[in-house]
Protein backbone atom coordinates (compact mmCIF):
# COMPACT_ATOMS: atom_id res chain seq x y z
CA UNK A 1 0.00 0.00 0.00
CA UNK A 2 1.63 3.17 -0.98
CA UNK A 3 0.75 6.79 -0.78
CA UNK A 4 -2.20 7.02 -2.85
CA UNK A 5 -4.43 4.83 -0.79
CA UNK A 6 -3.96 1.68 -3.63
CA UNK A 7 -1.33 -1.49 -4.82
CA UNK A 8 -0.76 0.62 -7.79
CA UNK A 9 2.70 2.68 -7.50
CA UNK A 10 1.91 5.91 -7.75
CA UNK A 11 4.72 8.09 -10.66
CA UNK A 12 5.88 10.92 -10.38
CA UNK A 13 7.58 13.48 -12.40
CA UNK A 14 10.17 15.88 -11.64
CA UNK A 15 11.44 18.85 -13.78
CA UNK A 16 14.13 20.79 -12.14
CA UNK A 17 16.98 21.87 -13.89
CA UNK A 18 19.08 22.80 -10.57
CA UNK A 19 20.62 18.97 -9.89
CA UNK A 20 21.21 18.96 -6.22
CA UNK A 21 17.35 19.54 -6.03
CA UNK A 22 16.45 17.52 -8.51
CA UNK A 23 18.24 14.43 -7.10
CA UNK A 24 17.52 15.64 -3.70
CA UNK A 25 13.59 15.57 -4.38
CA UNK A 26 13.73 12.35 -6.27
CA UNK A 27 15.80 10.61 -3.46
CA UNK A 28 12.99 11.29 -1.32
CA UNK A 29 9.71 10.76 -2.97
CA UNK A 30 11.31 7.28 -3.92
CA UNK A 31 11.49 6.62 -0.35
CA UNK A 32 8.13 7.92 0.09
CA UNK A 33 7.28 4.52 -2.31
CA UNK A 34 6.59 6.43 -5.50
CA UNK A 35 7.75 5.70 -8.99
CA UNK A 36 10.13 8.89 -9.95
CA UNK A 37 11.51 10.04 -13.34
CA UNK A 38 13.15 13.23 -13.93
CA UNK A 39 14.37 16.12 -16.44
CA UNK A 40 16.14 18.76 -16.40
CA UNK A 41 14.67 20.61 -18.95
CA UNK A 42 11.46 21.14 -21.16
CA UNK A 43 12.53 19.27 -24.15
CA UNK A 44 13.76 16.56 -21.86
CA UNK A 45 10.46 16.11 -20.50
CA UNK A 46 8.30 16.32 -23.30
CA UNK A 47 10.80 13.45 -25.23
CA UNK A 48 10.29 11.56 -21.61
CA UNK A 49 6.11 11.64 -21.47
CA UNK A 50 6.31 10.68 -24.75
CA UNK A 51 8.02 7.10 -24.23
CA UNK A 52 6.12 4.10 -23.29
CA UNK A 53 4.71 3.37 -20.87
CA UNK A 54 3.62 7.47 -19.74
CA UNK A 55 2.80 7.95 -23.43
CA UNK A 56 -0.85 6.32 -22.72
CA UNK A 57 -1.67 6.90 -19.20
CA UNK A 58 0.72 9.75 -18.44
CA UNK A 59 2.44 10.47 -14.62
CA UNK A 60 0.06 10.34 -11.72
CA UNK A 61 1.70 13.82 -10.69
CA UNK A 62 4.13 16.11 -12.10
CA UNK A 63 6.22 18.52 -10.23
CA UNK A 64 7.43 21.76 -12.46
CA UNK A 65 10.47 24.32 -11.33
CA UNK A 66 8.79 27.76 -13.18
CA UNK A 67 12.02 28.95 -14.50
CA UNK A 68 13.37 26.21 -16.71
CA UNK A 69 16.54 27.19 -19.22
CA UNK A 70 14.58 25.99 -22.38
CA UNK A 71 10.98 27.44 -21.63
CA UNK A 72 8.42 27.96 -19.12
CA UNK A 73 7.65 25.26 -16.49
CA UNK A 74 4.18 26.47 -15.85
CA UNK A 75 3.42 26.41 -19.54
CA UNK A 76 4.80 22.99 -19.73
CA UNK A 77 2.72 22.00 -16.78
CA UNK A 78 0.10 23.14 -18.89
CA UNK A 79 0.93 20.50 -21.91
CA UNK A 80 1.03 17.73 -19.48
CA UNK A 81 -1.91 18.49 -17.77
CA UNK A 82 -3.91 18.66 -21.17
CA UNK A 83 -2.27 15.56 -22.39
CA UNK A 84 -3.88 13.68 -19.46
CA UNK A 85 -6.13 15.85 -17.13
CA UNK A 86 -6.08 13.05 -13.89
CA UNK A 87 -2.24 14.58 -13.45
CA UNK A 88 -2.03 16.22 -10.72
CA UNK A 89 0.41 19.65 -11.46
CA UNK A 90 2.88 20.90 -8.88
CA UNK A 91 4.90 24.04 -9.44
CA UNK A 92 7.86 24.98 -7.72
CA UNK A 93 9.19 28.68 -7.33
CA UNK A 94 11.71 31.07 -5.38
CA UNK A 95 9.66 33.53 -5.30
CA UNK A 96 5.98 32.75 -4.42
CA UNK A 97 4.62 35.40 -6.55
CA UNK A 98 0.41 36.10 -7.26
CA UNK A 99 0.82 36.27 -10.49
CA UNK A 100 2.71 33.19 -10.74
CA UNK A 101 0.14 31.26 -8.43
CA UNK A 102 -2.67 32.28 -10.91
CA UNK A 103 -0.95 31.37 -13.98
CA UNK A 104 0.20 27.46 -12.40
CA UNK A 105 -3.87 27.44 -11.53
CA UNK A 106 -4.92 28.51 -14.94
CA UNK A 107 -3.23 25.91 -16.15
CA UNK A 108 -4.48 23.48 -13.85
CA UNK A 109 -1.64 23.34 -11.19
CA UNK A 110 -3.25 22.12 -7.96
CA UNK A 111 -0.79 23.58 -5.84
CA UNK A 112 2.47 25.09 -5.63
CA UNK A 113 6.26 24.18 -3.86
CA UNK A 114 8.66 27.44 -2.29
CA UNK A 115 12.51 27.07 -2.58
CA UNK A 116 13.41 25.67 -0.81
CA UNK A 117 11.52 22.61 -0.69
CA UNK A 118 10.32 21.60 2.67
CA UNK A 119 10.19 17.57 2.21
CA UNK A 120 7.67 17.16 4.99
CA UNK A 121 5.54 19.69 3.70
CA UNK A 122 5.58 18.26 0.09
CA UNK A 123 4.70 14.65 1.68
CA UNK A 124 1.26 16.67 3.15
CA UNK A 125 0.56 17.84 -0.17
CA UNK A 126 0.85 15.15 -1.78
CA UNK A 127 -1.10 13.11 0.52
CA UNK A 128 -4.24 15.87 0.20
CA UNK A 129 -3.82 16.30 -3.31
CA UNK A 130 -3.99 12.11 -3.59
CA UNK A 131 -7.03 12.12 -1.55
CA UNK A 132 -8.66 14.56 -3.47
CA UNK A 133 -7.75 12.76 -6.64
CA UNK A 134 -9.48 9.58 -5.29
CA UNK A 135 -12.98 11.63 -3.86
CA UNK A 136 -12.99 13.18 -7.40
CA UNK A 137 -12.66 10.00 -9.00
CA UNK A 138 -15.18 8.66 -7.20
CA UNK A 139 -17.56 10.73 -8.71
CA UNK A 140 -16.53 10.73 -11.98
CA UNK A 141 -17.54 6.82 -11.62
CA UNK A 142 -20.43 8.21 -10.06
CA UNK A 143 -21.73 10.50 -12.61
CA UNK A 144 -20.45 7.85 -15.13
CA UNK A 145 -22.88 5.03 -13.96
CA UNK A 146 -25.96 7.68 -13.70
CA UNK A 147 -25.29 8.51 -17.65
CA UNK A 148 -25.33 5.09 -18.36
CA UNK A 149 -28.52 4.08 -15.99
CA UNK A 150 -29.88 7.23 -18.17
CA UNK A 151 -29.41 5.28 -21.32
CA UNK A 152 -27.74 8.10 -23.47
CA UNK A 153 -25.15 5.19 -25.24
CA UNK A 154 -26.36 1.26 -24.83
CA UNK A 155 -23.99 -1.18 -25.61
CA UNK A 156 -25.83 -4.47 -25.74
CA UNK A 157 -24.30 -8.02 -25.11
CA UNK A 158 -22.30 -9.62 -22.35
CA UNK A 159 -19.46 -11.70 -24.20
CA UNK A 160 -16.63 -12.23 -23.25
CA UNK A 161 -14.92 -10.30 -26.18
CA UNK A 162 -17.54 -7.29 -25.62
CA UNK A 163 -16.50 -7.00 -22.33
CA UNK A 164 -13.01 -7.33 -22.11
CA UNK A 165 -13.59 -3.92 -25.39
CA UNK A 166 -15.34 -2.77 -22.42
CA UNK A 167 -13.07 -2.76 -19.89
CA UNK A 168 -10.37 -1.40 -22.14
CA UNK A 169 -12.76 1.76 -23.03
CA UNK A 170 -13.49 2.35 -19.28
CA UNK A 171 -9.26 2.67 -18.97
CA UNK A 172 -8.82 4.93 -21.88
CA UNK A 173 -11.68 6.71 -21.61
CA UNK A 174 -10.38 8.56 -18.36
CA UNK A 175 -7.16 10.01 -20.43
CA UNK A 176 -7.46 12.61 -22.96
CA UNK A 177 -5.49 10.25 -25.98
CA UNK A 178 -6.36 10.20 -29.60
CA UNK A 179 -8.16 6.73 -30.40
CA UNK A 180 -8.19 4.53 -33.38
CA UNK A 181 -11.55 2.34 -33.83
CA UNK A 182 -10.59 -0.24 -36.20
CA UNK A 183 -13.49 -2.52 -37.02
CA UNK A 184 -15.49 -3.98 -39.99
CA UNK A 185 -18.69 -1.57 -41.84
CA UNK A 186 -21.87 -1.98 -39.14
CA UNK A 187 -20.09 -2.99 -36.15
CA UNK A 188 -20.92 0.38 -34.07
CA UNK A 189 -17.52 2.19 -34.45
CA UNK A 190 -19.59 5.24 -33.45
CA UNK A 191 -21.33 4.06 -30.79
CA UNK A 192 -18.47 2.85 -29.23
CA UNK A 193 -16.74 6.15 -29.79
CA UNK A 194 -19.47 7.90 -27.97
CA UNK A 195 -19.31 5.45 -25.18
CA UNK A 196 -15.41 6.51 -24.55
CA UNK A 197 -16.68 10.02 -24.63
CA UNK A 198 -19.19 9.49 -22.26
CA UNK A 199 -17.30 7.74 -19.70
CA UNK A 200 -14.24 10.70 -20.05
CA UNK A 201 -13.63 13.61 -17.82
CA UNK A 202 -15.16 16.04 -20.52
CA UNK A 203 -18.48 14.30 -21.27
CA UNK A 204 -20.11 17.73 -20.56
CA UNK A 205 -18.62 19.06 -23.67
CA UNK A 206 -19.67 18.42 -27.16
CA UNK A 207 -19.32 15.22 -29.38
CA UNK A 208 -19.86 16.18 -33.12
CA UNK A 209 -18.79 13.65 -36.34
CA UNK A 210 -17.87 14.02 -39.06
CA UNK A 211 -17.79 11.36 -42.34
CA UNK A 212 -14.63 11.86 -44.16
CA UNK A 213 -15.59 10.83 -47.52
CA UNK A 214 -18.16 11.93 -48.03
CA UNK A 215 -17.46 15.66 -49.72
CA UNK A 216 -15.30 17.32 -52.05
CA UNK A 217 -12.44 18.19 -49.97
CA UNK A 218 -12.82 21.71 -49.75
CA UNK A 219 -16.19 21.46 -48.29
CA UNK A 220 -14.63 18.91 -46.06
CA UNK A 221 -11.61 21.05 -44.93
CA UNK A 222 -14.06 23.72 -44.18
CA UNK A 223 -16.24 21.25 -42.08
CA UNK A 224 -13.25 20.47 -39.98
CA UNK A 225 -11.33 23.26 -39.96
CA UNK A 226 -13.42 26.56 -40.36
CA UNK A 227 -13.52 29.56 -43.40
CA UNK A 228 -11.19 32.27 -42.92
CA UNK A 229 -12.60 34.30 -46.02
CA UNK A 230 -15.17 36.83 -45.77
CA UNK A 231 -17.55 35.60 -43.80
CA UNK A 232 -15.36 33.49 -41.46
CA UNK A 233 -17.11 30.30 -40.34
CA UNK A 234 -15.92 27.90 -37.32
CA UNK A 235 -15.75 24.36 -37.77
CA UNK A 236 -15.89 21.23 -35.52
CA UNK A 237 -12.40 21.78 -34.44
CA UNK A 238 -13.64 24.98 -32.85
CA UNK A 239 -17.14 23.97 -32.44
CA UNK A 240 -16.18 20.69 -30.51
CA UNK A 241 -13.94 23.17 -27.53
CA UNK A 242 -12.49 20.57 -25.14
CA UNK A 243 -14.83 18.01 -26.76
CA UNK A 244 -14.98 14.78 -28.51
CA UNK A 245 -14.71 14.71 -32.66
CA UNK A 246 -15.00 11.65 -34.14
CA UNK A 247 -13.99 10.65 -38.37
CA UNK A 248 -15.50 8.26 -39.52
CA UNK A 249 -13.45 6.39 -42.11
CA UNK A 250 -10.79 8.26 -41.62
CA UNK A 251 -8.77 6.17 -44.40
CA UNK A 252 -10.93 8.26 -47.04
CA UNK A 253 -9.45 11.55 -45.85
CA UNK A 254 -7.53 13.08 -49.05
CA UNK A 255 -4.04 13.98 -48.42
CA UNK A 256 -3.72 17.20 -48.14
CA UNK A 257 -6.20 17.02 -45.36
CA UNK A 258 -4.17 14.01 -43.55
CA UNK A 259 -1.45 16.71 -43.28
CA UNK A 260 -3.53 19.84 -41.53
CA UNK A 261 -5.06 16.86 -39.24
CA UNK A 262 -1.55 16.21 -38.48
CA UNK A 263 -0.88 19.76 -37.03
CA UNK A 264 -3.93 19.99 -35.16
CA UNK A 265 -3.08 16.41 -33.35
CA UNK A 266 0.79 17.68 -33.12
CA UNK A 267 0.79 21.24 -32.39
CA UNK A 268 -2.90 21.42 -31.28
CA UNK A 269 -3.49 24.33 -33.79
CA UNK A 270 -5.64 24.46 -37.37
CA UNK A 271 -5.13 27.25 -40.02
CA UNK A 272 -8.76 27.94 -41.13
CA UNK A 273 -8.91 27.56 -44.97
CA UNK A 274 -8.45 30.97 -46.38
CA UNK A 275 -6.99 32.19 -43.67
CA UNK A 276 -3.85 33.15 -42.57
CA UNK A 277 -4.31 33.35 -38.72
CA UNK A 278 -3.87 29.86 -36.49
CA UNK A 279 -6.18 28.95 -34.35
CA UNK A 280 -5.58 26.91 -31.18
CA UNK A 281 -7.69 23.65 -30.68
CA UNK A 282 -8.31 20.86 -27.08
CA UNK A 283 -10.68 18.81 -28.92
CA UNK A 284 -9.81 14.75 -28.85
CA UNK A 285 -9.91 13.18 -31.92
CA UNK A 286 -11.67 9.22 -32.05
CA UNK A 287 -10.98 7.83 -35.67
CA UNK A 288 -12.48 4.93 -36.99
CA UNK A 289 -11.63 3.00 -40.19
CA UNK A 290 -12.96 -0.58 -41.73
CA UNK A 291 -9.60 -0.70 -43.68
CA UNK A 292 -5.87 -2.10 -42.82
CA UNK A 293 -4.18 1.54 -42.29
CA UNK A 294 -0.72 0.02 -42.14
CA UNK A 295 -1.94 -1.32 -46.03
CA UNK A 296 -2.73 1.88 -46.81
CA UNK A 297 0.48 3.70 -45.76
CA UNK A 298 2.17 0.90 -47.88
CA UNK A 299 0.19 2.25 -50.87
CA UNK A 300 0.63 6.01 -50.73
CA UNK A 301 -3.16 6.77 -49.70
CA UNK A 302 -2.54 7.26 -46.16
CA UNK A 303 0.36 9.58 -44.24
CA UNK A 304 2.63 7.65 -42.19
CA UNK A 305 3.16 10.72 -39.68
CA UNK A 306 -0.95 10.34 -39.05
CA UNK A 307 -0.67 6.83 -38.85
CA UNK A 308 1.64 6.64 -35.71
CA UNK A 309 0.00 9.74 -34.46
CA UNK A 310 -3.24 7.42 -34.26
CA UNK A 311 -2.34 4.16 -33.79
CA UNK A 312 -1.18 4.60 -30.09
CA UNK A 313 -4.34 3.44 -28.60
CA UNK A 314 -5.71 1.44 -31.31
CA UNK A 315 -9.48 -0.49 -29.93
CA UNK A 316 -10.35 -3.63 -32.35
CA UNK A 317 -14.40 -3.83 -32.61
CA UNK A 318 -15.37 -7.56 -32.62
CA UNK A 319 -17.53 -8.35 -35.72
CA UNK A 320 -21.21 -10.21 -34.82
CA UNK A 321 -19.56 -13.12 -35.94
CA UNK A 322 -17.32 -13.21 -32.88
CA UNK A 323 -20.02 -12.15 -30.20
CA UNK A 324 -22.74 -14.63 -31.09
CA UNK A 325 -23.94 -15.28 -27.54
CA UNK A 326 -24.45 -11.23 -27.70
CA UNK A 327 -27.25 -12.03 -30.55
CA UNK A 328 -30.29 -13.46 -28.05
CA UNK A 329 -29.90 -9.36 -26.15
CA UNK A 330 -29.48 -7.37 -29.04
CA UNK A 331 -32.74 -8.96 -30.91
CA UNK A 332 -34.58 -8.33 -27.74
CA UNK A 333 -33.22 -4.58 -27.49
CA UNK A 334 -33.97 -4.30 -31.13
CA UNK A 335 -37.58 -5.71 -31.18
CA UNK A 336 -38.86 -3.55 -28.41
CA UNK A 337 -36.64 0.21 -30.28
CA UNK A 338 -38.68 -1.20 -33.42
CA UNK A 339 -42.25 -2.69 -31.98
CA UNK A 340 -41.98 1.03 -29.83
CA UNK A 341 -41.35 2.98 -32.89
CA UNK A 342 -43.94 1.57 -35.18
CA UNK A 343 -46.81 1.30 -32.38
CA UNK A 344 -46.98 -2.67 -32.64
CA UNK A 345 -46.94 -5.37 -29.55
CA UNK A 346 -44.35 -7.43 -30.87
CA UNK A 347 -42.31 -9.19 -28.13
CA UNK A 348 -39.82 -10.86 -29.25
CA UNK A 349 -38.88 -14.08 -31.73
CA UNK A 350 -39.45 -17.46 -31.21
CA UNK A 351 -36.77 -20.16 -30.72
CA UNK A 352 -36.32 -21.43 -34.25
CA UNK A 353 -36.04 -17.50 -35.43
CA UNK A 354 -33.19 -16.99 -32.96
CA UNK A 355 -31.28 -20.56 -34.06
CA UNK A 356 -31.44 -19.45 -37.09
CA UNK A 357 -30.11 -15.76 -35.84
CA UNK A 358 -27.48 -17.44 -34.42
CA UNK A 359 -26.14 -19.39 -36.77
CA UNK A 360 -25.73 -16.41 -39.37
CA UNK A 361 -22.62 -14.94 -40.77
CA UNK A 362 -23.77 -11.10 -40.38
CA UNK A 363 -21.41 -10.15 -42.59
CA UNK A 364 -23.15 -6.48 -42.23
CA UNK A 365 -22.59 -6.94 -38.51
CA UNK A 366 -24.88 -5.76 -35.68
CA UNK A 367 -26.48 -2.92 -38.65
CA UNK A 368 -27.38 -5.85 -40.72
CA UNK A 369 -28.98 -7.61 -37.72
CA UNK A 370 -30.77 -4.01 -36.74
CA UNK A 371 -32.32 -3.52 -40.43
CA UNK A 372 -33.65 -7.60 -40.39
CA UNK A 373 -35.30 -7.04 -36.99
CA UNK A 374 -36.66 -3.73 -38.26
CA UNK A 375 -38.32 -5.56 -41.36
CA UNK A 376 -39.07 -8.92 -39.10
CA UNK A 377 -41.32 -6.49 -36.73
CA UNK A 378 -42.97 -4.39 -39.86
CA UNK A 379 -43.89 -7.82 -41.26
CA UNK A 380 -44.96 -9.23 -37.79
CA UNK A 381 -48.38 -10.41 -37.48
CA UNK A 382 -48.32 -12.24 -34.20
CA UNK A 383 -46.32 -11.21 -30.80
CA UNK A 384 -43.32 -13.31 -31.94
CA UNK A 385 -41.35 -12.75 -34.82
CA UNK A 386 -41.22 -15.67 -36.80
CA UNK A 387 -38.36 -17.08 -39.81
CA UNK A 388 -41.04 -16.00 -42.83
CA UNK A 389 -40.59 -12.35 -41.35
CA UNK A 390 -36.77 -12.23 -41.52
CA UNK A 391 -35.44 -10.84 -45.30
CA UNK A 392 -35.04 -13.74 -47.85
CA UNK A 393 -31.42 -13.21 -48.13
CA UNK A 394 -30.74 -13.80 -44.50
CA UNK A 395 -32.55 -17.12 -44.76
CA UNK A 396 -30.28 -20.45 -45.38
CA UNK A 397 -27.28 -18.63 -44.38
CA UNK A 398 -24.47 -20.63 -41.86
CA UNK A 399 -26.28 -23.81 -40.40
CA UNK A 400 -28.39 -23.88 -37.94
CA UNK A 401 -28.17 -24.53 -34.63
CA UNK A 402 -29.36 -28.06 -33.36
CA UNK A 403 -33.65 -28.32 -33.35
CA UNK A 404 -33.35 -29.45 -29.48
CA UNK A 405 -33.19 -28.17 -25.89
CA UNK A 406 -30.44 -30.18 -25.05
CA UNK A 407 -27.41 -26.91 -24.00
CA UNK A 408 -24.51 -29.70 -24.27
CA UNK A 409 -25.44 -30.52 -27.65
CA UNK A 410 -26.65 -26.90 -28.50
CA UNK A 411 -23.28 -26.01 -27.21
CA UNK A 412 -21.10 -28.77 -29.11
CA UNK A 413 -22.70 -27.64 -32.56
CA UNK A 414 -21.69 -24.15 -31.68
CA UNK A 415 -17.92 -24.51 -30.54
CA UNK A 416 -17.91 -26.73 -34.38
CA UNK A 417 -18.73 -23.64 -35.94
CA UNK A 418 -16.30 -21.34 -34.45
CA UNK A 419 -13.12 -23.55 -34.59
CA UNK A 420 -14.36 -24.46 -38.57
CA UNK A 421 -14.35 -20.13 -38.99
CA UNK A 422 -10.99 -19.57 -37.19
CA UNK A 423 -9.48 -22.54 -38.83
CA UNK A 424 -11.04 -20.57 -42.55
CA UNK A 425 -9.44 -17.32 -41.42
CA UNK A 426 -6.03 -18.97 -40.06
CA UNK A 427 -4.95 -21.84 -42.13
CA UNK A 428 -1.92 -22.30 -39.86
CA UNK A 429 -2.95 -24.81 -36.72
CA UNK A 430 -0.79 -23.62 -34.58
CA UNK A 431 -1.49 -19.85 -35.21
CA UNK A 432 -5.33 -21.01 -34.92
CA UNK A 433 -4.46 -22.74 -31.73
CA UNK A 434 -3.08 -19.96 -30.54
CA UNK A 435 -6.38 -17.47 -31.32
CA UNK A 436 -8.25 -20.10 -29.72
CA UNK A 437 -6.24 -20.59 -26.22
CA UNK A 438 -6.03 -23.72 -26.90
CA UNK A 439 -2.91 -26.26 -26.86
CA UNK A 440 -2.08 -27.79 -30.66
CA UNK A 441 -2.62 -31.33 -29.77
CA UNK A 442 -5.88 -29.99 -28.27
CA UNK A 443 -6.81 -28.50 -31.63
CA UNK A 444 -6.05 -31.75 -32.78
CA UNK A 445 -8.35 -33.44 -30.86
CA UNK A 446 -11.17 -31.18 -31.52
CA UNK A 447 -10.66 -31.40 -35.08
CA UNK A 448 -11.43 -35.33 -35.06
CA UNK A 449 -13.74 -35.47 -32.48
CA UNK A 450 -16.04 -32.51 -33.95
CA UNK A 451 -15.62 -33.84 -37.47
CA UNK A 452 -13.60 -30.74 -38.83
CA UNK A 453 -12.86 -30.87 -42.49
CA UNK A 454 -9.30 -29.35 -42.89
Amino acid sequence: MNATGTNDTATILVVEDEEIIRTSLCEFLSDEGYEVAMAESVQAARTLVHTEPFLQMGFDVAICDVQLPDGDGIELLGELIQQHPNTVGLVITAYATVDNAVKAFGVGASDYLVKPVIFDDLAHKLKRLFQYRELNSDNRALRRELKRQEGSVQIIGSSEPLSRLLQTIHKVADTHSNVLLVGETGTGKELFARAIHRAGPRSDCRFLAVHCGTRPTQLLESQLFGSGSAEPESGVFRQAGQGTIYLDEIAELPLSTQARLVRAIEYHEILPVGGSDPQTTQARIIAATSRNLAREVDGGSFQEDLFYRLDGVKLQIPPLRERLEDVPELVQFFVQKHSEAMGKRVIGADQETLRLLMSSEWRGNVRQLDNAIERAVMLCDDETIAPSDLPPELLGLGQPLPDADDLRSALRHYERLHIARVLRQCPDKREAAKRLRLGLSSLYRKIEELNIES
